[in-house]
This record gives C-alpha cells, structure tokens and sequence, in this order.
C-alpha cells in the first residue's frame, strides 16, 4: 500500500483549490492525480523504488513522471 507523504495544510489546500486535485486522497485510491497535473488514470506498477516514492510525493504515476522527468 502506498502511502502519501506529509506535506503542509496550505500545500494541500492550494492544490485542491486552485488545481481541484486531492493529492492525498488520489494516492489512497491508487489513481494518478487528476488533470491538469496528472492523467487521472489507475496506478500499475512502477519500475523502481525511487518511482513508488516519488509518488507518494507527487501523485504522479509512472508514465506521468515519465514525461515530466524525461531528458533529466
């Protein structure tokens, strides 16, 4: 089970309220974050460690990291 890292109230309230993302709750629900951040798509696997964390940092999955981290 993959668990969201802690991050400060106003972080999480600027994201619900500007962006209408739950990164929390996506989390829990094994689900990308929502547009425009994420696709919104189940979870599947990632390919390492450092992967799984970064999405508990994030909400991002992998293909989602993928693009955003590609060329790094």
């Amino acid at each position: 089970m993959l668990i969201p890292t802690i991050k400060s109230p106003h972080v999480n309230n600027l994201l619900k309220q500007r962006f209408g993302v739950d990164r929390e709750q996506a989390i829990l629900d094994e689900v990308c974050v929502p547009a425009p951040i994420g696709c919104g798509k189940p979870v599947v696997k990632f390919r390492t460690d450092d992967d799984a964390k970064e999405y508990e940092i994030s909400g991002l999955c992998q293909s989602c990291q993928d693009d955003l981290f590609d060329g790094e």
